[in-house]
């Protein structure tokens, strides 16, 4: 086997004892949900056990370039969320079945992902596949830099399932790879290709002769329209998720500004949360609730209930990425006249310096192999047969969500006009397409940092002034703690 594939030093060294000094110390227990291991996440067991025994591996050939053992189980668990797990039982593992019979595979489901599994990586003693989603998911940066993930690089530089002449990398949308990549290593595979905008009850929105608006001002005198109507203009997810006004906030001040105000961001420079677009933005935000254009009692409401208020035509605007559409699927159902679609974020400027097809759009539902699995070549293996053709296809078709897989959705006949619109606005976005990653590198400077601030914010309880000047305070908290692991970017 090539050394490419060993298991990384980093993963294969850590300090299991470190586990029981941080508890002793921070007297934190092992509980249901996800949050233990956004502060711990660290293997188990006694130090005698840190010397891990390499993982089996098979003979490489052309019809198995990642060299798996061909007769060793293979342990999978899937969240059980929006997506269900039907997509894994119906069709990846029957697919990847097909071509290894002799690998029997071991499939669990599971709602809280993080109360499930936290305890085995803190045994040393992981699945060998987790679709790490949901509430509970677990703090991934936490689990990369104590070493818990495996380098999926080997997967990347593998020939692709349907062409041995293109690599997997080769098969992805732009961007992929990067979303799950830390510190130059790739730690996550992300396979369910998000697209980010306003949704809008397209519905009422013909039936009234409302335009679309396509820049703030339109958006705007829209908003006046719908509220004399007696309509509320805007919904968003309430107490659970203020976070969700923070996209479309982002989104418009890159629109203006350029991407690299985003860089800034995520790079945690001083200052970039004051820049002029990040503020007449927070301020375009903010004039929402100045004009009580939100839905009335949003901010103390769960995102479902919202959404649902919404999808029962209780206001017209919504913020939220392509999986709203299958999340909402029931209520939807509930208004037989109700179709959904999705604008880009209006511009906040006729000068701005993208377009307004500009999208943010990125890679999300993550997947990784943890670095003590017992099988995690057959586990990168499964993670080539999902980014196949048909089992991309499949998926989308399932679930009604894109993927990262590069043409999979071409042809595919999808019965969903939300997601149908996402699809034509990321195809008339071309390359003008924006994302951050903060969220993901800093958990907590996100959630509870910004979410909240922002949510103060959206209740007009605080100033443009003092929400630049309290979001710099979340990121100068992250940028002076020593024990946070920093990543960079450069575009």
């Amino acid at each position: 086997m090539s050394s490419s594939i060993e298991r990384t030093p980093a993963a294969a060294g850590t300090d299991r004892r470190t586990f029981l000094q941080r508890v002793a110390l921070t007297g934190v227990a092992l509980g249901p949900g996800g949050a233990f291991l956004a502060s711990c996440a660290t293997g188990g067991g006694d130090d005698d056990d840190d010397a891990a025994s390499p993982a089996p591996t098979g003979d490489v050939s052309d019809d198995n370039p990642l060299g798996i053992p061909t007769d060793q189980p293979l342990e999978i668990y899937i969240f059980d969320g929006g997506f269900g797990d039907a997509y894994a039982t119906e069709l990846h593992q029957p697919m990847f079945a097909e071509r290894w019979p002799d690998v029997t595979i071991e499939h669990r489901a599971a709602v809280d992902i993080g109360a499930e599994l936290q305890p085995r990586f803190v045994a040393g003693d992981p699945p060998d596949f987790v679709n790490n989603s949901g509430d509970g998911q677990m703090d991934t940066a936490t689990l990369v830099a104590d070493g818990l993930l495996y380098d999926l690089s080997p997967l990347y530089d593998a020939p692709s399932w349907d062409d041995p002449n293109v690599t997997v990398r080769d098969s992805l949308l732009p961007g992929t790879i990067e979303s799950g990549t830390f510190n130059g290593t790739p730690y996550v595979f992300n396979y369910a290709f998000t697209v980010f905008g306003t949704w809008y009850n397209k519905t009422l929105m013909d039936e009234n002769g409302w335009p679309v608006p396509t820049t703030w001002q339109e958006m705007m005198d829209v908003c006046a329209d719908i509220a004399a109507a007696g309509i509320a203009p805007w919904v968003y997810q309430g107490v659970t998720a203020p976070r969700y006004m923070n996209w479309p906030l982002l989104a418009m001040a890159a629109k203006l500004a350029g991407p690299e105000i985003l860089v800034a961001i995520d790079n945690l420079e001083p200052g970039a949360w004051g820049n002029e677009a990040v503020k007449e933005s927070a301020a375009a935000i903010r004039q929402l609730a100045e004009n009580s254009y939100f839905l009335p009692g949003v901010e103390g409401m769960e995102f479902r209930d919202a959404q649902g208020l919404w999808a029962r035509g209780q206001a017209v605007f919504c913020p939220s990425g392509s999986w709203l559409e299958n999340e909402e699927a029931d209520a939807i159902a509930e208004n037989e006249t109700f179709e959904l679609a999705m604008m880009p974020d209006p511009l906040l400027s006729p000068d701005a310096v993208m377009p307004l097809e500009t999208v943010r759009a990125t890679a999300g539902e993550p997947y990784i192999i943890p670095a003590d699995a017992k099988n995690p070549l057959a586990a990168m293996e499964y993670m080539r047969v999902m980014l196949s053709m048909d089992a991309a296809r499949g998926f989308s078709e399932r679930v009604t969500s894109l993927t990262a897989v590069v043409g999979a959705s071409d042809g595919v006949q999808i019965d969903a006009p939300g997601l149908s619109s996402a699809q034509a606005a990321l195809q008339a976005a071309g390359t003008n397409v924006v994302n951050w990653f903060y969220p993901v590198w800093y958990p907590t400077m996100e959630n509870p940092g910004i979410d909240q601030v922002t949510a103060a914010l959206l209740r007009a309880e605080i100033t443009v002034d003092q929400w630049v000047e309290q979001c710099e305070a979340v990121a100068t908290t992250i940028r002076d703690d020593d024990s946070i692991t920093k990543q960079t970017r450069e575009s």
